[in-house]
């Protein structure tokens, strides 16, 4: 069982890509039904606006420090060996895992084709994985009868691993209410990784990454997108150091 350290009621898991790996190959071989939730600070402060969202954050199998300032609170918590574990390098490291990528992968999410471009791209880097299918979904709410397609389509595919790419906090709402539904005993969010790891967009050096600074990169690359997300850093900020120093509290 991992630590998990409460940061603004968000209960992240203090691990590393190693450990995430291993855990993830224990719940696949004891077929043990999990989801994981990759949480940069924006999914934390989601979390804080809405109250309903952190059950569901704190419900996973893992919740992982996808970002370095989620890093460097966990090691100021006591776990120096915490370390990144995004959405874009977790699904790579398990695709180059030779135990894991002979697992069957379900790609749900991504805009029109990008699923599909993935599933060629993954085929080609890493020779004799398995993708059992792909599903893009409409931009909306399914209904209930697309709803119950959709998990037929993945339950006949006979999937262990469902990525999924339709970003948060949609992704871990989906995951959280198809646990249970869907047979595969793993699913992971990964949000952007699909348009990453696909092509469709550049990810920034993994020098910006590593002093924390990805999210700069990204705003510059769509700012009217993302510029909402990332005005709420400084809040973010913030909030942590009231609770750090013991000023706010938080269950």
């Amino acid at each position: 069982m991992e630590h998990r350290i409460n940061i603004l009621g968000v209960h992240v898991s203090a691990i590393n890509m190693d450990q995430a790996l291993e855990i993830l190959g224990g719940w696949l071989s004891r077929r043990e039904p999990h989801y994981v939730c990759v949480t940069p600070a924006h999914v934390v402060m989601d979390g804080y606006w809405n109250p309903q969202l952190r059950p569901i954050l704190n419900g996973s199998g893992l919740t992982t420090p996808d970002g370095m300032s989620i890093v460097w609170l966990l090691k100021l918590h006591g776990f120096p060996r915490a370390g990144r574990v995004c959405g874009t390098d977790l699904m790579n490291e398990v695709c180059s895992a030779s135990d894991l990528r002979s697992r069957r992968h379900f790609l749900y999410g991504g805009a029109p084709g990008v699923a599909d471009a993935l599933a060629d791209r993954l085929r080609t880097r890493f020779p004799g994985i398995q993708i059992a299918g792909t599903y893009t979904p409409p931009f909306r709410p399914l209904t209930d009868t697309e709803d119950r397609a959709v998990v037929e389509r993945i339950n006949a595919s006979r999937a262990d691993i469902v990525w999924i790419g339709i970003s948060s906090p949609r992704q871990d709402t989906w995951m959280a209410e198809h646990l249970g539904k869907i047979d595969a005993p793993v699913m992971v969010g990964v949000g952007a990784a699909f348009d990453f790891l696909s092509g469709r967009k550049r990810q920034a050096p993994r020098w910006i990454q590593r002093i924390g600074l990805e999210w700069l990169f990204r705003l510059a690359s769509e700012p009217r997108r993302l510029w909402r997300r990332y005005a709420q850093y400084p809040l973010f900020v913030l909030l942590v150091l009231l609770q750090v120093l013991g000023i706010t509290r938080y269950d």
